[in-house]
């Protein structure tokens, strides 16, 4: 379990979790999947993008699916 629940202010989010660190944001979904992106998988500019939209509670979960989907680091779980 991750340490913050997403907002999920869209209601239809496949993004139950995540948590943010110094160069990566490790991502749960709501099937269990951890996925970890970091700088050096998906590029510092994506990996800054995605905690944003993590804060905001919205878009991270299309943003994955656009941008970073298989540029994950690992996977946990």
């Amino acid at each position: 379990m991750l340490v913050e629940k997403y907002k999920n202010l869209s209601l239809d989010s496949s993004v139950y979790a995540y948590e943010i660190g110094m160069d990566y944001i490790d991502v749960q979904f709501y099937d269990g999947s951890i996925y970890s992106y970091s700088y050096r998988s998906a590029g510092s500019f994506n990996v800054e993008q995605m905690k944003c939209y993590a804060q905001a509670g919205n878009g991270l979960g299309s943003f994955i699916q656009r941008k970073v989907r298989k540029s994950y680091e690992f996977r946990k779980n």
